[in-house]
Parts: structure tokens; C-alpha cells; sequence
């Protein structure tokens, strides 16, 4: 999983160690054959995605101690779902991403002049 690359075609950076996140709570949004939700997007998640992702069936707000799941906050980074995030972005909710630590898989979903248009860093000249 070292060797995984970001959009930008370089390694991929963390994401956030607090709250721990990613398929394989190791920080970074990396993927496999066993994550079914392609948890592939560093977003910093804002209140009206936590509302939309919420009432879309997807509580990212709430805690649930038995997962060790602190529950999101505004301004928190997460590995979201690409689809959660495409959906988001349909809606027009969707949270601006780091693209230093989205996974190169979401380039399969979105063309990068897309992502870049999301991008957290939006003064960058990438």
C-alpha cells in the first residue's frame, strides 16, 4: 500500500490522523479489493455535507463508540466514498478535497480539471 499515488500522479500524502481515517484506519485514503465503497477522496467536511450525507441514510456526524468513531465535525479531513462525493457534488454539496491525498483511482470518476475546481488549495496553479 506504500506505493499508492495521488491525482497529481505522486505519492499519496495522509489524509488525517485525527480522527484516524481511511478503509484501513491508517490515515491515508488507500484502497483494495476489500473496500467496497472506494473510500479514495481527502475531504474536509463541511455542515451542509454531514446534513446532506445524513439525511441521504449516511450519519458521519454521530458518534458510535463500538467502531471507535468519533463522529465528524465541520472542518474535519475524511476518506469519503467516491460515489458519496459525486453524489455530494450532483447536489451540490460536495466538500473541497486535498488532492495531494485523494487516491488516483477517483481520476476513473472525475477528469482531474474537475477535482482541481474542488481542490482545498483552490490559489494552487497545479
Amino acid at each position: 500500500m506504500t506505493s499508492a499515488k495521488n491525482v497529481l500522479g505522486q505519492e499519496l500524502k495522509v489524509c488525517c490522523k485525527s480522527p484516524m481515517t481511511g478503509f484501513y484506519r491508517n490515515g491515508r485514503c488507500e484502497t483494495g479489493p476489500q473496500d467496497q465503497g472506494v473510500h479514495i477522496v481527502c475531504a474536509e467536511v463541511t455542515a451542509k455535507f454531514l446534513a446532506f450525507s445524513k439525511e441521504r441514510g449516511n450519519d458521519l456526524s454521530t458518534p458510535i463508540p463500538m467502531y471507535n468513531f468519533p463522529g465528524l465535525k465541520p472542518g474535519d479531513c475524511w476518506c469519503l466514498c467516491a460515489s458519496r462525493w459525486k453524489e455530494a457534488l450532483e447536489a451540490g454539496f460536495a466538500p473541497p478535497i486535498n488532492l495531494e491525498a485523494t487516491h488516483e483511482a477517483m481520476l476513473d470518476y472525475f477528469p482531474l480539471e474537475v477535482l482541481k475546481e474542488h481542490s482545498l488549495d483552490l490559489k494552487s496553479s497545479f
